[in-house]
């Protein structure tokens, strides 16, 4: 059985880990201080291949030389070269994109700039942060499984740098929704985007929430707490939590707050 140096944290990488059940994974890395037990395991089994999966640290050119010259392999969920940085998916979604895409390149000292051994594209898919995160991830798991069991490594294509666009990490700041100057799209789509983290706020009522599900409403269709937004559309809120309580539909938070 084929065995991996795993290098990961959060969400995409725990659904890459899954795509890769059928191997055997001798160290998982997940903090900057585990990358001497994954250089000295490495030394010891070298045989074994890096995955790396939403590490959050930049590996050390004395750490992926110890991986050549296979290098460690990089799920990165965007189709590169666009959207390199740490919130790819996220980005994605504001930016009001309908394709979504996965590269797997090997590492390289510079953030997400190494060739590209394979890429998959999704077209249209759920408006859903975690459907996004789970497939994304489980194509990338594949498309690395198909290299380790055939053992034919692709030409490595080098990315254009002229294209590649960047973005950062997500902030508590962006929380607050801004529907006065949004159109309703793009308030649901910073809803879908911030869920986890940093989470979409709203008050309603006098009361801070975090809104956990929406939708835009239909013509004619109403809603028990709706979100009316700049280009004349209104979202329906769904599910929320307002602060310091647990999170409930918008009826019972109507029933509770709305006197």
């Amino acid at each position: 059985m084929q065995e991996i140096i795993f290098f990961g944290n959060g969400p995409l990488s725990e659904y890459a880990l899954e795509g890769l059940a059928d191997y055997k994974i001798i160290f998982h890395a997940h903090t900057r201080e585990d990358l001497e037990e994954a250089v000295r395991l490495k030394e010891a089994n070298p045989e074994a291949i890096g995955v790396l999966a939403s590490f959050g640290v930049l590996i050390p050119s004395s750490v992926l030389e110890v991986f050549e010259p296979e290098g460690i392999l990089n799920i990165h969920p965007s189709l590169l070269p666009l959207y390199r940085g740490a919130s790819p998916i996220e980005s994605a979604i504001l930016a009001g994109n309908t394709e979504f895409g996965v590269s797997v390149m090997k590492l390289v000292p510079e953030m997400d700039a190494g060739p590209i051994y394979n890429q998959a594209t999704f077209s249209n898919p759920p408006l859903d942060k975690d459907f996004l995160y789970r497939e994304l991830a489980h194509a990338g798991a594949a498309m690395i499984s198909s290299i380790l069991k055939t053992g034919e490594w692709p030409k490595a294509v080098p990315q254009d740098n002229a294209k590649a666009t960047f973005c950062g990490k997500l902030d508590k700041s962006m929380s607050y929704l801004t529907p006065e100057t949004d159109t309703a799209e793009q308030t649901l789509r910073k809803i879908v985007a911030f869920s986890g983290y940093p989470k979409a706020k709203y008050t309603f009522y006098g009361k801070n929430c975090i809104i956990l599900e929406a939708h835009i409403l239909d013509s004619g269709e109403t809603a028990p707490v709706s979100l009316p937004c700049a280009d004349g559309v209104s979202l329906s809120i769904d599910f929320l939590q307002p602060e310091g309580k647990k999170p409930m539909d918008a009826k019972s938070f109507l029933n509770g707050y709305a006197k």
